[in-house]
């Protein structure tokens, strides 16, 4: 016995030279990380400000109390969503559904990759040859669970997906492109589009809010699946002003490469909270690849995270630039908006602007004022400022469809494009006036000091 325990003495104090540690508390390893910039983003150091009217309640709404709040720090988007960034959203969305569709007929076919036509497309599982042994326990034991029962299997996107009919490979292939497009009835001109209905994402969530205020539950009650149509709504061009010929604006204006730096409008905030949703799982999923850390989710902004980001340091002031003026000491206009009583293109412009127009405010963030109204995560309550949190306030009442919208737009007067004015729509609903920007939480407490440590 005595030898025996000997011998585990000697197995520990092997295993612990082993690690390096010297037997020491010096805490589990994991990957290395450093703090990464997001593409187009800007830093917004957090701190504590006064939220609330700056100035006299002249539209009487009270809704805007002033307070001390207190925010941590993020990272912002320093433009709004451009039209060829939300436009890269929707391409990917279209490509999975078609591979998707293409992939599934291929499997009722028994079709796989080696095979010429459709099978080129079949799912990368599709041949037990090529899996490895997670993969074949996962095949065995988990796929075919779900709501359609493709759930899990991944898409081979290896080879690119064929656009040009006169290249379709088989007539199977043929036959799920066609499913995409509209009917051909509904054809003119010759051109036969993508039906954008076929659009949808889908995507999983962790309801963390709902779960920590349950006493019982599993953790899978509090998953929660959204399935969002994520083209924007072009018609809101026409539908938003009668007797107005816009026409052009509905035509051209989401599509084409000339609006591409314009902020994307049409989409409500279910397609905004969806493109957050993607962003995250696109960002993520080259980080797996390359073996990285994941990054915290991209999301909507809270209504106090906008403000204090608005005001660009400002204490008290109105606008971003600070105030009480529209204009600069030449007479110039410093936001797009509804100026001299309706003269619109006083500013040099009619409608949107390019994301990235006038002078950005001290956080180096574009059109914080003007251009179009921003969603927040935030649903609209009057009275939300008496009783929010003063740490990272935000109240989001699912039950509330009325969400907060920001910074006034193109077509407001100059009172809407106040850094602390309110306004609301539903979140089901889509405006020619209404965009939005991403926020993401900044890793750590101290920016300096983790930003000092980022690779060069």
């Amino acid at each position: 016995m005595k030898k025996f325990v000997a011998f585990i003495a000697i197995v520990a104090l092997l295993y612990s030279c082993g690690k390096g540690d010297r037997g020491e508390l010096v805490g589990a390893k994991g990957k290395s990380w450093h703090p990464e910039k997001p593409f187009g983003m800007t830093l917004v150091s957090g701190g504590a400000f006064i939220m609330g009217k700056s100035d006299d309640d002249l539209a009487a709404v009270q809704d805007a109390p002033t307070k001390t709040v207190t925010v941590r720090s993020f990272y912002m988007d320093e433009t709004e969503v451009t039209n060829s960034e939300y436009r890269q959203f929707v391409e990917w969305v279209r490509d999975s559904v078609v591979r998707t569709r293409l992939a599934i007929l291929a499997d009722e076919l028994g079709e796989t990759p080696g095979n010429d036509g459709i099978g080129e497309f079949a799912f990368a599982d599709a041949d037990p040859d090529n899996m490895t042994p997670y993969e074949q326990y996962m095949y065995d034991n988990y796929y075919g669970l779900g709501e359609t029962g493709y759930e899990g299997r991944k898409l081979n996107k290896d080879i690119d997906i064929i656009w040009d009919t006169s290249e379709y490979p088989d007539e199977y292939y043929s036959e799920v492109m066609d499913t995409m497009y509209i009917p051909l009835e509904e054809a003119y001109n010759g051109q036969r589009t993508i039906d954008v209905d076929k659009l949808e994402f889908r995507y999983t969530y962790l309801d963390i809010e709902e779960a920590a205020r349950k006493k019982n539950g599993k953790r899978k009650d509090f998953i929660k699946t959204e399935k969002v149509k994520i083209y924007p709504d072009t018609t809101v061009w026409i539908k938003d002003f009668a007797y107005s010929y816009n026409e052009p604006m509905h035509n051209d204006y989401f599509w084409h490469d000339a609006y591409g730096d314009y902020p994307v409008v049409g989409v409500s905030w279910m397609q905004a909270k969806a493109f957050c949703e993607w962003r995250t799982l696109y960002k993520n999923a080259y980080q797996k690849e390359r073996n990285r850390q994941f990054v915290n989710r991209f999301r909507l902004p809270g209504e106090a995270e906008w403000e204090f980001a608005a005001r660009g340091g400002l204490e008290g002031a109105d606008f971003p630039w600070g105030g009480p003026y529209a204009k600069n000491d030449r007479g110039c206009f410093l936001a797009n908006f509804k100026p001299l009583r309706g003269d619109y293109g006083a500013d040099q412009a009619l409608y949107t602007v390019e994301a990235e127009s006038f002078e950005p405010n001290d956080y180096n963030l574009f059109n914080m004022a003007g251009n179009v109204s921003e969603w927040v995560a935030s649903s609209y309550d009057p009275n939300s400022y008496e009783y929010m949190s003063t740490i990272n306030p935000n109240v989001n009442d699912v039950q509330n469809r009325r969400k907060v919208i920001r910074g006034g737009s193109w077509k407001d007067v100059a009172y809407f494009l106040q850094v602390s004015s309110r306004d609301y729509e539903y979140q089901d609903s889509a405006r020619s006036y209404i965009g939005f920007r991403t926020v993401q939480d900044f890793m750590g407490l101290d920016e300096k000091v983790n930003l000092k440590k980022a690779p060069k």
